[in-house]
């Protein structure tokens, strides 16, 4: 049965002190106590028994949160999400489900929920969610505020993020990216500190400008200082012809020094002249190139340790740290899991042009691993299930062996006593290693392996592994 819908689009004023909260589910004393609490939270509350009750109230009222059920009398509470995220798109959806499923939860958020509470869920754990909600409205609206006249898509498009920490971190982004001040930006390998930098870069007035990351870590001292500063001919052996730095070409744009902890004590001098004098010489020139460039720095050291220690130049340490932005490692923000999966599922789907999901039960494991490697690590992770998947959908058995032992080390990286790895851990990777040989084929994996294909399937469910 479908519902007629209709939502009228509101005008978008910086929100109000108090904010208005709907409340849809069909159980009377469900919708009561989820009402007292939002009260005492300072939430205005509307109630509705069903979806014709819903869409009455949002035809006269603005309405900040939603709290969904996921089944209504007559529809699927899905459809009414999808019909209030299409009319009205900054409204905040929390679903409310007594089926509790991973999958479920995913596919809400893919289509705009901000969270999931499973029934029966008990009164602080509401109050608590509808907290981080109702920051999560408020942010939201004064980032909007902020971010109105930027049009770039390259905006936040690769920073997937809704919990708390990166909602912090997008308002720091929003706000910096308007001056002019160097950022020194922390996190650890694999967070994605450029992609933090190029939002910097695009969502700020200079976002036609050149933006340049240099990785300080990968080039020689010799050459990070010749390709910053620029040289002139015959400045050294191989110097045939002037080349201008990039300190210099990128004029007007973003300098990215990526992995800035790695350069040399004499060379953050040098570099620390040129942001006090917005000028560079050239190697072996006595000329001195005035430049116009802003400065970013990304780092997954400790400075200020490094400070202490006489390796980082403290002055260039606080020329760099005007404004500091952290980025959470993943085991920070596990609830931000399901949606990256989604994210570069459906990149490599698009790459490929086939369509994969992921199992809960694979998706349940990716939640619990700490993924030391990051963002980095999940999609590497992906990429090889996608690759070693034989069927549509990504098993347990298709993920790294360290997300399937939830990080803790096999048998003989964990001193095994005598070194001796169970029968089944080496049968499974005996299975993996003949499906992989023969391209996925189970009838030429199982003669490979001498044993009969039912055989071979009963212990790919056994194992967990895909038997598609």
């Amino acid at each position: 049965m479908s519902v007629a819908f209709s939502i009228p689009t509101f005008d978008q004023h910086p929100r109000p002190e108090t904010l208005n909260l709907l409340i849809v589910d069909d159980e009377r004393a469900l919708r009561e106590a989820c009402k007292e609490v939002a009260e005492s939270l300072g939430f205005t509350t509307f109630t509705a028994e069903n979806a014709q009750a819903a869409s009455r109230v949002m035809n006269v009222q603005s309405i900040d949160v939603v709290l969904l059920d996921m089944r209504l009398p007559g529809t699927n509470g899905l459809e009414v999400l999808k019909e209030i995220k299409r009319r009205q798109v900054d409204t905040t959806v929390i679903m409310m489900t007594a089926y509790a499923s991973v999958h479920t939860a995913v596919h809400a958020m893919k289509q705009g929920a901000y969270d999931y509470v499973t029934k029966p869920f008990n009164l602080e754990e509401l109050r608590l969610l509808l907290g981080r909600a109702s920051a999560h409205v408020r942010l939201a609206a004064e980032s909007k505020v902020l971010r109105e006249s930027i049009k770039t898509p390259q905006s936040f498009s690769n920073i997937v993020g809704r919990t708390p920490e990166m909602e912090k971190m997008f308002r720091i982004i929003t706000k910096v990216a308007h001056s002019t001040h160097p950022v020194l930006i922390l996190g650890e390998s694999g967070t994605g500190k450029e992609l933090v930098a190029r939002s910097i870069h695009f969502n700020g007035p200079n976002r036609d400008k050149p933006f340049i990351p240099v990785d300080c870590g990968s080039l020689v001292p010799t050459l990070i200082e010749s390709e910053l500063f620029g040289y002139v001919k015959g400045a050294f052996t191989g110097a045939v012809r002037s080349k201008d730095g990039l300190l210099a070409i990128a004029d007007g744009g973003t300098i990215l020094l990526d992995e800035i902890g790695e350069l040399p004590v004499d060379l953050q001098s040098k570099l620390l002249r040129a942001l006090q004098e917005k000028e560079i010489r050239p190697v072996g020139s006595t000329r001195r190139v005035p430049i116009n460039v802003r400065i970013l720095a990304a780092t997954n050291r400790d400075l200020e340790t490094a400070v202490q220690q006489g390796t980082f130049r403290k002055d260039l340490f606080f020329r760099l740290n005007v404004v500091n932005i952290r980025i959470p490692s993943l085991r920070e923000r596990k609830a931000d899991i399901p949606l990256l999966v989604g994210h570069f599922l459906e990149r490599l789907n698009a790459s490929t042009g086939v369509e994969r999901t992921i199992s809960d039960d694979a998706l349940r494991l990716m939640m619990a691993y700490d993924w030391p490697g990051n963002i980095r690590e999940l999609e590497s992770c992906l990429e090889r299930a996608t690759t070693l998947t034989s069927g549509p959908h990504i098993h347990i058995g298709d993920l790294p062996t360290q997300v399937q032992n939830g990080g803790r080390p096999t048998p003989s990286e964990s001193g095994h006593p005598s070194g001796v790895v169970p029968i089944a851990e080496m049968e499974k990777e005996a299975i993996f290693s003949a499906l992989k040989r023969v391209g996925g084929d189970k009838m030429k994996a199982a003669k490979l392996l001498g044993i009969g294909k039912t055989t071979l399937y009963r212990k790919l469910k056994e194992y967990g592994m895909s038997a598609e």
